[in-house]
């Protein structure tokens, strides 16, 4: 028997009891051990302690009426393997970003990051305000998923290379690693594209095995120890302007939780996501003038690389857009993106330019 049709024939029996009761919920009662699994090794600067909280938190809230166990990626299940881990029921939860899961559906893409996309502030305009929190539930009502943002790394670096970049063409031949839709638009200049957990990068760079990685920004990549390898490093990147982290839990045991209880994990979920954007926006700037004072070379990208990464993003969402859903979130996120835009860039925008040169 299921845990769905174990719940519901639990609730007949109550009302067999009481006629009172035939119309409540059945909630499973007592103390719980829900099991998270991860997509980050333990002890990954950032994002693990994201993963880490949300447990900590939600076990906390309910005074320990749910105890949530981390597992981090290769511990129960590997990185890559936590959505069907969680769908099929054989873990509770999952902290990670969805667009790992882009194979499962294109449009799990925007609630991590899409190139070209959202900053982290416009993320949460749209997920809170504009509907985009409706539509991460209903894509995840497809796979038995209730799906929260649980953390954000803010905008993340273009990454280490091992040459500099000065065209579009340096990126034919190029294996690099780089997850998600911006990974696809990488690989339509001609890029070898590589989906490696973040625990395996180091090695895969060290080895050879790739020419280059994004990771996440200064403090987490310098936690990484990739300037230990390359000296070049591209501080800003067009595919994850404000990465956004998800947890995940299987449906039919979020139902089976009591309403306090649902709302305790979305709450959790939240609060860790302006924790962790605080605690990487927080540590970059110190830690991108160490590796600046280590000989790390800080670069930008030239305009016609920026331009071949704009053009090769949009052919990547238009191949999408076939898929009816896909466009259903691609359309709702751009209008609250160029809503948010169109205020942010008069006022704060224009503040920060003008607050630095004032202050030199």
């Amino acid at each position: 028997m299921d845990r769905r049709s174990f719940l519901k024939t639990s609730a007949l029996g109550g009302a067999a009891a009481a006629s009172t009761a035939l119309a409540a919920p059945a909630y499973a009662q007592g103390n719980r051990t829900l099991t998270m699994v991860t997509t980050w090794g333990r002890g990954l600067a950032g994002v693990h302690d994201s993963a880490q909280r949300v447990a900590d938190t939600i076990t906390a809230m309910t005074d320990g009426q749910l105890t949530v166990e981390l597992k981090a990626a290769g511990e129960l299940v590997g990185a890559f393997e936590v959505f069907d881990a969680v769908s099929s029921g054989q873990a509770d939860m999952y902290h990670g970003a969805d667009y790992y899961f882009v194979g499962q559906h294109p449009g799990y893409a925007f609630f991590t990051a899409v190139p070209f996309g959202m900053t982290a502030q416009e993320l949460v305009n749209w997920y809170y305000q504009d509907g985009g929190m409706e539509l991460h539930d209903e894509l995840g009502q497809i796979f038995g998923l209730k799906s929260f943002l649980g953390g954000n790394t803010g905008a993340q670096a273009g990454g280490w290379f091992s040459k500099e970049i000065n065209s579009p063409e340096d990126f034919n031949g190029l294996k690099f690693r780089m997850p998600g839709l911006g990974g696809k638009a990488l690989g339509k200049l001609g890029a070898s594209v590589q989906n490696i957990p973040g625990s395996e990068v180091y090695q895969a760079l060290s080895s050879g095995a790739i020419d280059g990685t994004e990771w996440i920004g200064p403090w987490a990549d310098e936690k990484a120890g990739f300037q230990e390898i390359t000296k070049i490093y591209y501080t800003a990147g067009f595919h994850e302007p404000g990465a956004g982290l998800s947890v995940a839990t299987n449906r039919e045991v979020f139902e089976s939780l009591t309403p306090a209880q649902q709302k305790i994990i979305e709450i959790a979920s939240a609060e860790c996501h302006q924790w962790n954007l605080a605690q990487f926006l927080s540590n970059n700037g110190a830690a991108l003038a160490r590796l600046q004072a280590g000989g790390v070379k800080i670069m930008e990208f030239p305009d016609s690389v920026w331009d071949a990464f704009g053009k090769a993003s949009m052919e990547v969402h238009a191949e999408n857009m076939g898929d009816e859903l896909y466009k259903k979130i691609y359309d709702s996120a751009m209008a609250s993106m160029k809503s948010s835009s169109a205020w942010l860039n008069k006022s704060s925008g224009v503040y920060v330019n003008q607050r630095d040169r004032v202050l030199g």
